[in-house]
């Protein structure tokens, strides 16, 4: 058993193949040993989490996930008792024991021989509640008692161990569903032990916030051969030192076009893209130049915070010669005069960020439309990084379905354009056509700031501008993110070292 994130990157399996891997390693053993090594699994997580519960609660559902839940119950109360600690388990179960799969109806009949009561109703004072009621199997409507036991795992303060998925998330997906979902913000510790495989949903979408720390057990199964459904992120190598004898020229050019001028409508958004500029300066491009459009009345010559921006009119900086030997970020706080750059760019810049409201006036034109798709045919790299309403804009859909599968909307995006797609939120998923996408498994609430999407812009632009020629896709992909995984980083950091404080954008662009 262990923790995770880890070091590496973690493959991850929607519930249809944890099902093929759960048939195929079922097949291989004696009946009911991975029920019972699963009810082991989680009662020895819940001895660790707390040694000295006076009383433990378990909440067990009609399925094999309360089936895991009786068998931890039997090994708890034995554990207990030969220790003579005193403690006390209390077994709630919501179903029928005649109706119970096969596996669970013998844990049933453990827990029977165990001696342990199966309790009507929850304890009223409880240190540890172990949430066994609904896994990855169940879609129907909770009732009557389920839905009450359910609740209150909800609502309590004390800390819950819920085993494979906290009820009522998807695994799949990380979206709450039925019955109201799932609290924002549980009120008390919430950790959660991943049984066989782990889930996507266990880290995208709602489920971070529901499962809280997670742990893994592979049950003692080999891992799976199968490819996986997606990955979770963590890069496997530190950021590479340079050589000595290097020079600015090699580190690549970044070209940031968006920060539409006051002049223009009213609106002033160049503070938009000099983020993007000075995140992509301090992650180490070796030239950083600056476009603000619709600027011309009262053009901004210099960056005082960030002197080392080269300020530039938006039109010397679209020269196809330049464009050649430089990724472009285009869109933060571009406006609407950012569709008059975006033909240019999207024909002759071989890579090309996408930001903002770059993604909102290609989502809006056909003709801008056609002309990404077209870049893929080329071999051009381009990134799009949008938050779950842009994402909606470009797929004609709503922020709704986008958030109820992140997976499936950052997969059909890149599909469907032909782009690297940066689906931001909680457990950003990076994409691209044929390989499992990734789950970013940094960041924390710190992000939710206005600009730190620009950041993450530039961030990813320095990425991409100091990469060599004809990247693979797989490179590619694992260098945007990197790229994001590098921008949640800074936010935990500020996080440990702020708490309680606020991070604004213009202190994460400064990290690199």
């Amino acid at each position: 058993m262990r923790r995770v994130p880890g070091p590496s990157p973690e493959p991850l399996f929607l519930a249809s193949a944890t099902r093929l891997i759960e048939h195929d390693a079922a097949a291989a053993l004696p009946a009911h040993t991975l029920m019972a090594r699963a009810g082991t699994a989680v009662a020895e997580l819940a001895l660790a989490l707390a040694p000295h519960a006076r009383h433990v609660w378990v909440a067990c559902g009609p399925g094999n996930n309360g089936g895991d839940g009786l068998m931890a119950a039997s090994r708890l109360h034995q554990w207990h008792r030969t220790r003579h600690t005193g403690t006390q388990i209390t077994v709630t179960f919501c179903g029928e024991p005649d109706r119970l799969p096969d596996d669970a109806a013998n844990a049933w009949q453990q827990l029977q021989a165990s001696g342990l009561a199966v309790s009507e109703h929850p304890p009223e004072e409880f240190d540890l509640a172990i949430d066994a009621l609904l896994g990855i199997g169940a879609r129907r409507r909770p009732e009557g008692r389920l839905a009450e036991h359910l609740q209150q795992l909800r609502q309590t303060s004390a800390t819950v161990l819920c085993v494979d998925v906290p009820s009522q998330l998807d695994g799949d997906t990380g979206a709450a569903w039925s019955n109201g979902g799932l609290p924002r913000t549980p009120p008390g510790p919430r950790h959660t032990l991943s049984l066989l495989t782990l889930k996507p949903g266990l880290f995208t979408a709602d489920g971070r916030d529901a499962a809280g720390t997670v742990w893994f057990d592979e049950l003692g199964i080999q891992p799976p051969t199968a490819t996986p459904d997606a990955r979770l992120f963590v890069p496997e190598h530190a950021t590479p030192t340079r050589p000595h004898a290097t020079h600015k020229g090699r580190q690549g050019d970044v070209i940031v076009l968006g920060g539409q001028h006051i002049d223009l409508n009213g609106a002033s958004m160049v503070g938009a893209a000099l983020l993007a500029g000075r995140a992509a300066l301090h992650a180490g491009a070796g030239r950083v130049f600056v476009g603000l459009l619709a600027d011309t009345q009262h053009p901004i010559a210099w960056d005082p915070a960030s002197p080392e921006l080269m300020l530039r009119q938006p039109d010397t900086l679209l020269n196809p010669t330049l464009l050649a030997h430089a990724c472009v970020v285009c869109g933060c706080g571009g406006g609407e005069a950012v569709e008059a750059v975006l033909p240019g760019l999207l024909e002759h810049a071989p890579r090309l960020v996408l930001d903002a409201d770059a993604l909102n006036r290609i989502a809006e034109s056909p003709a801008l439309g056609r002309q990404l798709k077209q870049r893929r045919q080329r071999d051009a790299v381009t990134v799009m990084t949008p938050h779950p309403l842009e994402a909606a804009r470009l797929l004609g859909s709503s922020t709704t379905q986008i958030m109820g599968n992140r997976l499936q909307a950052a997969r059909t995006l890149s599909e469907t354009w032909g782009t690297v797609c940066v689906l931001k939120g909680s457990g950003t998923v990076s994409a691209t056509p044929r390989l499992p996408p990734l789950i970013n498994a940094s960041g924390d609430p710190a992000l939710a700031t206005a600009g730190t999407g620009d950041v993450l812009a530039g961030l990813i632009g320095a990425a991409l501008a100091a990469i060599p020629d004809n990247l693979d896709d797989e490179t590619l992909l694992t260098t945007v993110a990197t790229a994001v995984h590098r921008h949640g980083l800074h936010a935990e950091q500020w996080s440990q070292n702020h708490p309680g404080r606020p991070m604004v954008a213009g202190w994460l662009a400064a990290q690199g």
